[in-house]
């Protein structure tokens, strides 16, 4: 079993947030596939496993993020161990979130709502944005619930799936596009 998904360090642990470096990728990686893809994705709520086949990122898509001097993978360390991860982009106006991952075996507990929060709070103080967008698959409804829960509300705005580009999975069906979700931030 991979490090990121065979034991959770314990729930009482502090969080710890800081931006990802060179020597993270390999295990960002391995958590984001894991908490999205496969058979290791369906023990958390968040897989997309039934809509998308093969893989979620690469080394290269989180490297990219990682050098990006626009961007900050935060890193989520719990106990001393990687348990989440999750992108912020300066765009402007307007902060992007994206790339977020919570290692299965932890999600359901509250974590996923601490992280971000924390990531609002940064791009807030960081870039003085006062929205944050993000795209999520529009057939994905328990995911966008949550994030209406957090906040986040639908525009109706909608971009095509990739189909056809393997670097963003094998859809199992043909109805699969990107909705915008834009957060007015305090």
């Amino acid at each position: 079993m991979d490090s990121v998904t065979d034991t959770a360090p314990t729930p009482d642990a502090a969080l710890t947030f800081r931006d990802a470096t060179d020597a993270d990728v390999d295990e960002l990686v391995a958590l984001i596939e894991s908490a999205y893809r496969g058979d290791a994705s369906r023990a958390g709520w968040t897989t997309e496993a039934d809509i998308l086949e093969g893989q979620r990122t690469d080394p290269q898509g989180v490297r990219e993020v990682v050098k990006s001097p626009d961007s900050r993978l935060l890193t989520v360390e719990r106990g001393g161990r990687i348990v989440a991860c999750c992108q912020l982009e300066h765009r402007g106006a307007y902060a992007y979130f994206g790339m977020f991952a919570v290692s299965p075996a932890l999600q359901g507990a509250g974590l996923g709502k601490k992280i971000i929060a924390e990531a609002e709070r940064q791009a807030r103080e960081m870039w003085g944005v006062r929205e944050m967008h993000m795209t999520v698959i529009s057939v994905r409804e328990d995911l966008i619930a949550w994030y209406e829960r957090r906040g986040y509300r639908r525009t109706g705005k909608t971009t095509p799936f990739p189909y056809g580009d393997e670097r963003f999975g094998i859809p199992q069906r043909d109805d699969l596009e990107f909705e915008l979700l834009v957060k007015e931030l305090p």
